[in-house]
């Protein structure tokens, strides 16, 4: 190999034109699904107080932000809900109610839009009354139950028009359960994105204020959701999601899990997506506001390293603003 002064690496950076010609990873919109909180509060927007910029939206209102997505090229939309508090209980019965905020949401956008697709979480934490992602059985979530729980919630969105499924639980035999219910009521182009890789996490919290579960959580959720310290479980658990009929996986959260994207792609050559949660998104506001960074540099710059980590797509609050900034270079 050539050495100094043959070999100077800074010639490829001298110039704007060489910098871009030998860029390795490139994001576009095509790389954003704009993480969309809703709500049926009954107003128009409400601010996320630990997330700001971010509200919970209307249906009306939703409608309005999944057009802007699709004139700004976003391929897709991701939908979580901020219920009622009157509506929870015990068992997340809210999530079968196909008149439910959730799918008339997706209904509306489906009719307003032509080409924008749209993921619905299919989790039972927000329409519990404890927080949890299932259905406990004294202090224990019970698997199984949960299970057949979230796959009733699936097959009520995907004919409310969901073009995306993703189980976000964790419970074990998920995946699988909900594609025998996709397939068995003729929904067999609805695609499953498997949460495969997620981890009990701190950076979630901001995520609890927004759709509402913050005070409610009784305990944590470490016994269903993987340990941070933990990368082969990781490849276990993918491994797992695919063989069942996940058409895509995605790690959570996003920026303190590079590694496992990294592995996972490269493993697997999966289409592989990761979530800017919420926590990420906060502290990234929170520098920005304080003028400690330059929030347009850095927010690019971080949905960038998913791309170089391997990632096909990114769910991220900041996908409208980015996908305006990317369409100004």
């Amino acid at each position: 190999m050539s050495e100094f002064p043959h070999l100077r690496l800074r010639r490829n950076r001298k110039a704007d034109w060489s910098r871009r010609l030998v860029r390795e990873s490139v994001l576009t919109a095509d790389d954003l699904i704009w993480t969309m909180v809703i709500s049926d509060s009954g107003k128009a927007a409400e601010p996320v107080p630990s997330m700001p910029g971010v509200n919970r939206l209307s249906i009306d209102e939703a409608v309005i932000a999944a057009r802007h997505a699709e004139k700004l090229g976003i391929p897709a939309i991701a939908l979580f809900p901020h219920v009622n508090p009157a509506v929870k209980n015990a068992d997340g019965a809210e999530a079968l109610n196909a008149d439910g905020l959730v799918p008339e949401t997706v209904r509306a956008i489906k009719a307003a839009t032509s080409n924008l697709g749209v993921i619905v979480d299919v989790a039972l934490d927000p329409f519990t009354d404890h927080g949890h992602d299932g259905i406990m059985i004294g202090e224990i979530i019970d698997n199984d139950s949960t299970v057949e729980r979230l796959a009733e919630a699936a097959l009520v969105l995907a004919e409310a028009g969901a073009d995306v499924v993703a189980p976000s639980d964790m419970m074990d035999g998920r995946v699988g359960a909900i594609r025998v219910a996709l397939e068995a009521a003729g929904h067999k182009d609805v695609q499953i994105m498997s949460y495969a890789a997620k981890y009990a996490s701190a950076f979630y919290g901001p995520y609890r204020d927004a759709i509402g579960t913050s005070t409610a959580l009784v305990g944590d959720k470490r016994t269903y959701q993987m340990d941070p310290a933990n990368h082969s479980e990781a490849l276990r658990e993918v491994a797992l999601d695919i063989l069942e009929g996940a058409d895509m996986i995605m790690v959570k959260p996003g920026l303190p899990y590079l590694d496992i994207i990294a592995r996972l792609k490269d493993e697997y050559a999966m289409p592989t997506f990761a979530f800017q949660v919420s926590g990420e998104y906060a502290m990234i506001m929170a520098a920005a506001q304080n003028g400690w960074i330059d929030e347009k540099r850095v927010i690019l710059e971080s949905l960038t390293s998913f791309k170089r980590a391997g990632c096909d797509g990114i769910l991220t609050y900041f996908a409208p603003r980015a996908a305006q900034w990317l369409s100004e270079r």
